[in-house]
C-alpha cells in the first residue's frame, strides 16, 4: 500500500493509541512520545507536524510493525 502523503503526525498518534496500545507520555517540544508495554516494552517519538515526511513516516511504521509482529498495511488501514 502506498504511503499517505498528509498525514499529521496528530493523527498517527491518535491511530496508534485507539488500535495498537500505545500512550502518549509526554511531549518534548515538537515531538510526542509514545510507549506500550505489549509484548514488551518500547518508546518511540513521532513528530507533531502537519503532514510527516515519507520517510519519517515509513520509519515509524516499519519499528511499530516490527515490535507487534503484525504487517505494516494493518496499521495503515486502520488510520
Amino acid at each position: 500500500m502506498k504511503l499517505p502523503r498528509d498525514l499529521s503526525g496528530q493523527e498517527l498518534v491518535n491511530a496508534l493509541c485507539r488500535d495498537f496500545g500505545y500512550r502518549v507520555v509526554h511531549q518534548a517540544g515538537s515531538h510526542i512520545v509514545l510507549e506500550t508495554q505489549e509484548p514488551s516494552p518500547q518508546r518511540i517519538a513521532v513528530p507533531a507536524h502537519k503532514a510527516l515526511r515519507v520517510g519519517t513516516l515509513s520509519a515509524i511504521l516499519r519499528s511499530v510493525a516490527t515490535h507487534k509482529n503484525i504487517d505494516r498495511n494493518e496499521i495503515l488501514n486502520s488510520i
